[in-house]
């Protein structure tokens, strides 16, 4: 693979933690502008030099990092134009919702770890949902009309989230094969998935969904579930199931090829490795069909359903919990964490295109932290990215203080094999600040990529941040 270098052209500067960009045509306009979301919920979007407010949500979305010392990972996730946007004005959100929080602590205490040795700790239930919970999310539509104000239309879904962590992110897209709303859904979070939800058919964690926002379920403020039997059926009818076995994503990314769409799924990992998952070819199920079989206790036909294999398999590796040597403190210690689990979905899983590792001693490696962003991009402004997939992780372990995210990019595979990526080397000068990439957007025919830069890992630190256009 090509080494790459790009130059970073701000675009924006001073805004607050920018989880979204992407851009549309507005109803009326004749402008491509693009559209910055921020997780406090403010909404702007930029053509022709003037930054204006599209949507400000402030006041309906949760109280962000008081109780997580400024980190946070709710907030306003998604943002997607439906594809008829210029015509209808339909636009659809994912956020966590103020005054939501549970009555009493989160299930677990922060720090869990499984013990392989006790089996109490491998086979956890989230009993006392309705009282025991972090927070509840919500997935809403909303209608712009030229000379007014956004206005919400309707609620799609409400959905309560055990801990602060992995709700997604870029959590909302339209499929460009079945011009349905794509959801992405985080386990749940505390770590490694304790109550297993990702694989759990009938949780709402840890799953791609798709959301026919094309069907009136009639029904405008959903009951606020976790599992899917617990929808009202209409709303049940609604939904179909891509994939499960999902950590937490920074949303999905299409490419065309031919006649056909690459889907690129990047997967956050626990300790060791942060994975890209690539597939074109998939049956998703409805959520009714899913039901029904849990109702009946009959066998599942899943055949063509996506498993990223989690919580069983962190990327290609059992997932497994690192623990220091004492005798060599040069090396770590790394122990299986559900072996029976990795056994059983070995054989069922979906193998990453590409991964990278917490630790890397290779040379042109850098060691992960979590990865924030994937896309595809088709331009040819850069051309040896172009038809590769460009991926963000929010800091190199490897760098000193202060933080320095990563950009870096793989090809995919139409065999289904494994890849390799290459750091794309970027020519921009932070000087002392921090440099967390938080975020990765494109265009509407994939041509551009836009980067968001943020100088805290804490969201109540604010207007920290700059989203630039990544050029050659």
């Amino acid at each position: 693979m090509k080494k790459v270098k790009v130059n970073l052209r701000p675009v924006l500067n001073k805004v607050n933690l920018p989880t979204v960009l992407k851009t549309t045509i507005l109803p009326g306009d004749s402008i491509e502008r693009l559209f910055i979301a921020t997780q406090v919920g403010e909404i702007f979007y930029i053509g022709d030099g003037e930054v204006r407010m599209f949507l400000d949500i402030r006041s309906r979305i949760i109280k962000l990092g008081g109780s997580s010392g400024g980190y946070d990972e709710r907030g306003l996730l998604g943002l997607a134009f439906h594809p008829n946007f210029y015509y209808n004005g339909l636009f659809y959100l994912h956020y966590s919702v103020a005054g939501t929080q549970g009555q009493s602590p989160s299930p677990l205490p922060e720090g869990f770890k499984p013990n392989p040795c006790d089996s109490g700790t491998l086979n956890l239930r989230w009993n006392n949902r309705e009282t025991q919970y972090d927070h509840i999310d919500t997935v809403e539509e909303w209608v712009y009309q030229q000379k007014s104000q956004p206005q919400k239309r309707r609620t799609l879904l409400n959905i309560r989230r055990p801990f602060l962590n992995h709700n997604g992110v870029n959590s909302l897209n339209f499929s460009p094969e079945t011009g349905k709303l794509v959801l992405t859904t985080g386990d749940g979070g505390s770590a490694y998935d304790p109550f297993n939800l990702s694989q759990d058919d009938m949780e709402i964690a840890g799953k791609i969904i798709e959301i026919d926002v094309g069907k009136n379920t009639f029904i405008n403020n959903p009951p606020v579930v976790t599992r899917f039997n617990e929808l009202p059926v209409p709303i049940q009818d609604t939904l179909t199931v891509i994939a499960k076995g999902v950590r937490n994503i920074p949303g999905i990314s299409y490419q065309r090829f031919y006649n056909l769409y690459i889907k690129y799924v990047g997967n956050v990992g626990q300790d060791l490795v942060e994975s890209i998952f690539s597939f074109v070819h998939y049956k998703p199920i409805p959520v009714t069909q899913l039901v029904q079989a849990f109702l009946s206790e009959s066998e599942r036909d899943q055949k063509g359903l996506i498993n990223f294999g989690w919580r069983g398999w962190e990327g290609a590796f059992p997932t497994s919990f690192i623990e220091g040597c004492s005798a060599n403190p040069a090396l770590d210690k790394k122990t299986i964490a559900y072996y029976n689990e990795a056994v059983e979905t070995s054989s069922r899983r979906l193998p990453p295109l590409t991964s990278y590792f917490h630790q890397d001693p290779r040379l042109d490696k850098f060691g992960g932290t979590a990865l924030t962003g994937v896309q595809a991009y088709m331009g040819n402004g850069i051309p040896d990215l172009m038809g590769s997939v460009v991926f963000t992780d929010i800091a190199d372990k490897g760098s000193p203080t202060p933080g320095r995210g990563v950009l870096a990019y793989t090809r995919g595979r139409i065999d289904g094999q494994l890849n390799d990526y290459r750091v794309i080397q970027t020519d921009y000068n932070f000087e002392s600040q921090s440099a967390h990439y938080v975020s990765l957007g494109t265009n509407l025919d994939q041509t551009r990529l836009y980067l968001g830069v943020y100088g805290s890992m804490n969201v109540t630190d604010f207007n920290k941040g700059t989203v630039f256009e990544i050029v050659q």
